[in-house]
């Protein structure tokens, strides 16, 4: 299920069910032309991996709007806010919350999250929809969700 008006209202029909959020983190910086493409690639890969692991698993877990955070911030403080998230999601059955990201940093703060952290090395490509990378994101993809799959 994902963050639109249909599917929440399908949530709440189902939500006994839907015990797993997923909730990308995206950096964003304008430090020059080079980092904000390679954040903008970032936001685009992630996008795709997220939504095909919610595809994956439709009707168990809810995929969130993605948060955005300035990369060259203190992730401490962002660590802060996200668990407040992770509190106010828990008000709602969701047993497992997973953050999603492809940015280093957050490995430092994984023990601090109220949740845990699915951390990739960002793909490198130019050409996201070239067979190649294609082939890259789908085994990823599956690695992913078969780790999902061992916290439940």
């Amino acid at each position: 299920m994902q963050w639109n008006k249909q599917d929440v209202g399908q949530y709440f029909t189902a939500e006994e069910y839907i015990d797993t959020l997923l909730v990308p983190l995206m950096p964003v910086t304008f430090t020059n032309q080079q980092e904000m493409k390679k954040s903008a690639a970032q936001l685009e890969t992630a996008t795709i991996f997220v939504k095909e692991m919610e595809k994956e698993f439709k009707g168990r877990i809810f995929l969130m709007p993605s948060y955005h955070y300035m990369a060259s911030q203190d992730l401490s403080e962002e660590v802060s806010r996200l668990n407040d998230w992770t509190e106010k999601a828990s008000e709602r059955p969701f047993r497992h919350i997973f953050y999603f990201s492809f940015d280093p940093h957050w490995k430092k703060q994984e023990r601090n999250l109220n949740g845990n952290l699915l951390w990739l090395p960002a793909i490198q490509s130019e050409d996201i929809q070239s067979k190649e990378t294609q082939t890259i994101l789908k085994n990823q993809i599956n690695q992913l969700t078969d780790l999902i799959k061992t916290y439940w």
